[in-house]
């Protein structure tokens, strides 16, 4: 599993990383951290037969598991390891604190974010209302669709093509409200048109464990995210530093769930 690097700048704007990798102890091995292979982490049972549970089918929060351990420690995100995943930590410039991961496995990603929620408010319905404002800004266009996780939304923005053609960008929203924390995530690549694409990354988005703290936080808060302990950083270039675009999915760094560019 390795592990790469992105900055985003304070104005949105996006700026490459100096490349870099960060391996775990194990990585000369060839293998995923110790103890945290795939074999040793079983995922919550697939809904694909029934009706979805958070509770049952996940994301889990901490309180609903036995113990972390095997789990990649984000901090707020504990993610489960899979052969031929790469994990993008996006870094803000102006504060230097990891505001994002993005999953890569099999030419698509998942972007998570995790924010702090009421223990009785939902904010996945307000934020499907802001991914619409945001993206028909932007001259595009949603569609609400029933998904695996319930209500999800697929966004196309207007883009042009290095050879000039016009076509669309597109990202598909999940968003799953739990207990005091509410996770997004954003699906690109194949995996945002293809149900056969996205079927391993819906299961990396059900094997997250969010750990949402005691601190007090507002609702929309982003809970905080690091790199993992037992990781270090590298400088082989082994996996080049991606622009820290909120790509296929967005730039709530601020307040809140809002996404200003897809792509």
């Amino acid at each position: 599993m390795a592990f790469g690097f992105g900055k985003k700048k304070k104005n949105g704007s996006d700026e490459p990383a100096t490349p870099g990798r960060a391996t775990t102890d194990s990585d000369d091995a060839g293998s995923s951290p110790a103890g945290a292979g795939p074999e040793m982490l079983d995922l919550p049972p697939d809904p694909s037969d029934t009706a979805y549970d958070r509770e049952v089918h996940g994301p889990l929060d901490e309180s609903e598991v036995e113990g972390t351990d095997g789990y990649v420690d984000l901090g707020a995100l504990l993610i489960t390891p899979r052969e031929g995943l790469s994990l993008r930590l996006e870094v803000e410039e102006s504060t230097s604190r990891v505001i994002a991961v993005t999953l890569d496995l099999n030419g698509s990603s998942l972007q998570l974010q995790a924010f702090a929620a009421s223990r009785s408010e939902k904010l996945w319905r307000d934020i499907r209302e802001q991914i619409g404002l945001s993206v028909g800004s932007q001259g595009g266009e949603i569609e609400i669709l029933d998904g695996t996780f319930g209500k999800e939304v697929l966004a196309k923005v207007p883009a042009q093509g290095s050879d000039g053609s016009k076509g669309f960008r597109v990202a598909r929203f999940i968003g799953i409200d739990g207990p005091r924390w509410f996770l997004r995530g954003v699906l690109g690549g194949n995996a945002a048109v293809d149900s056969a694409a996205a079927g391993e990354l819906e299961d990396l988005f059900r094997g997250v464990v969010v750990v949402r703290g005691e601190t007090p936080l507002p609702p929309r808060d982003l809970l905080l995210l690091r790199l993992p302990k037992d990781a270090v950083a590298g400088s082989d270039g082994g996996v080049a530093a991606d622009h820290a675009a909120p790509a296929q999915g967005g730039e709530p760094f601020r307040r809140g769930p809002e996404i200003t560019a897809i792509g």
